[in-house]
């Protein structure tokens, strides 16, 4: 086989797996919104208007807890066998949710979906690393980074035209054909170097058990407060003091493992303690839109469930290509300056949210969206390249779940925190014994509808706040200039795990 036949099969090849990591990264991103629009007909169905939080936060919890996990499984035992039993969980949970029978059985089954979810976003995002040099890296990223913010926004529109025409189990149900392609071509076409046996690799399954106990404790004191009970009661109170005893006691097991998940080298770094922070940041804001939006949309501006998805799906047109063009304008003023103006335009975005007339015109709110896309677009993709290229190939896995972690940790506060407000703000204005499963099933009803704006309203304000959050720590704890390792081709797997030098900011 002459040197260029070779080349072109492992064009081939790579160009397999990148079609699998991209089909594998739009079912992880589309299973995160993909519920919003059909929250009324699940609701309708299954009842339960007063958890139907737990849909969103239950999945974001899962992946959250188990990004780490699966980061240093990869760097252990390499991507693909994480890779292909994360997909695997993640289909049958999908299958699972699809035959649910009421909503505590739909939420039990999306914490599966979740289980699963954090094998995919996490070694996808890696993978992307591992296949392509420096150079090459931002082309790679620019795509995963449009299939995320494609997905991610397509989805509300999405299950809209799925809930009102087949049915909202085929939200769960689609996945499973595209599933099963990904699966096929990551079996077939992705390669590793071989390693050697190292020693049996030692996971933390305690401090993963302790950070799931702690964020469920809290993230049901949030979900739950203001709502089945007052803030300041007995369950509230225990609740929180539980989830801030629980978490001493993950600060106590990852001191003492032997390999935590949450490796302190992670925070000694300044830049990826930034970036962690700044993508913590964002999850928690990209919740106003993606999960608020479409309920705006539907129940103040009347508009129908396949309408409202695409009052948020106007963000793929800007996304994908402010993304694109991050990296003209990265390799001019760095990443940190890159990402931090774009935030800015997502704050001013955010901010003039709340100032649009009621019940107002369709196209104001779906103006914002494009803003908003395009804001974001510039913000995110220059931070995970550029934590990317300051780490070698046996410390990538667990550096991209870190900051992917993070991203996690404050989509799922967000979704807990302002549901909570939401329902706080619709039950105040409508009285507390007002029926939130009625409001769901009639919005048209006397009151219901200026609740809903104001509900939304307060939700924007909150995201615009996390936006300041992350302008902040932009500017004041990222360094100007990231210290990037000088690599021009992608890293081969060492033969035995081991440590990267740790470079200086």
């Amino acid at each position: 086989m002459t040197s260029s036949t070779a080349a072109g099969s492992a064009d081939r090849r790579r160009g397999a797996v990148v079609a699998a990591l991209m089909l594998s990264m739009a079912l992880a991103a589309l299973d995160s919104t993909i519920v919003s629009t059909a929250v009324p007909q699940i609701v309708g169905d299954l009842g339960g208007f007063t958890v139907f939080s737990w849909l969103f936060s239950g999945y974001l919890l899962a992946v959250t807890v188990t990004l780490p996990v699966y980061g240093k499984l990869s760097d252990t035992l390499g991507r693909k066998p994480v890779l292909i039993a994360g997909s695997v969980l993640f289909l049958a949970g999908s299958l699972l949710c699809a035959s649910a029978w009421d909503m505590g059985s739909l939420i039990a089954f999306r914490v599966v979906q979740g289980l699963g979810g954090g094998a995919i976003q996490g070694t996808v995002q890696t993978l992307a690393a591992d296949l392509y040099p420096l150079k090459e890296r931002p082309r790679i990223q620019a795509r995963l980074s449009t299939v995320w913010a494609t997905s991610s926004v397509l989805g509300p529109a999405l299950g809209g035209v799925l809930a009102s025409t087949a049915g909202w189990r085929w939200i769960f149900l689609i996945n499973l054909p595209i599933g099963a392609l990904a699966l096929f071509l990551v079996g077939r076409h992705l390669h590793e170097p071989r390693r050697e046996r190292g020693p049996r690799p030692r996971v933390d399954w305690a401090g993963a058990l302790a950070v799931f106990a702690a964020g469920g404790v809290l993230l049901t004191w949030l979900v739950q407060g203001g709502v089945a009970w007052a803030w300041v009661s007995a369950p509230s109170l225990a609740l929180l003091a539980g989830g801030l005893a629980l978490i001493g006691v993950v600060v106590l097991v990852e001191r003492r493992a032997a390999d935590p998940i949450l490796p302190g080298w992670v925070w000694r770094r300044r830049t990826i303690a930034a970036v962690n922070l700044a993508l913590g940041a964002m999850g928690l804001l990209m919740v106003a839109p993606t999960t608020f939006l479409p309920t705006y949309a539907q129940s103040v501006l009347g508009l129908s469930p396949t309408a409202a998805g695409f009052v948020l799906s106007v963000m793929t047109l800007s996304w994908p290509v402010s993304a694109a063009c991050s990296q003209h304008v990265y390799r001019r003023i760095g990443f940190r300056n890159t990402a931090a103006l774009g935030m800015t335009g997502a704050l001013v975005t955010l901010a003039v949210f709340p100032f649009l007339p009621y019940p107002g015109a369709a196209w104001q709110p779906t103006l914002l969206s494009l803003l908003l896309g395009a804001s974001l677009g510039l913000y995110q993709l220059p931070l995970i390249v550029g934590v990317q290229s300051t780490v070698g190939w046996a410390e990538r896995g667990t550096a991209t779940a870190s900051i992917l972690f993070y991203r996690q940790i404050g989509q799922t506060v967000g979704a807990a925190l302002f549901g909570a407000v939401a329902n706080g703000v619709i039950s105040g204005r409508l009285g507390a014994d007002a029926d939130l499963d009625s409001v769901a099933r009639d919005p048209g009803a006397a009151g219901v509808r200026p609740a809903i704006d104001a509900a939304v309203d307060s939700v924007y304000l909150g995201a615009a706040a996390a936006a300041v959050l992350a302008l902040v720590v932009l500017l004041t704890l990222a360094p100007r200039r990231f210290p990037v390792l000088d690599a021009s081709a992608p890293s081969p797997a060492p033969s035995r795990p081991g440590r990267t030098p740790e470079p200086t900011d």
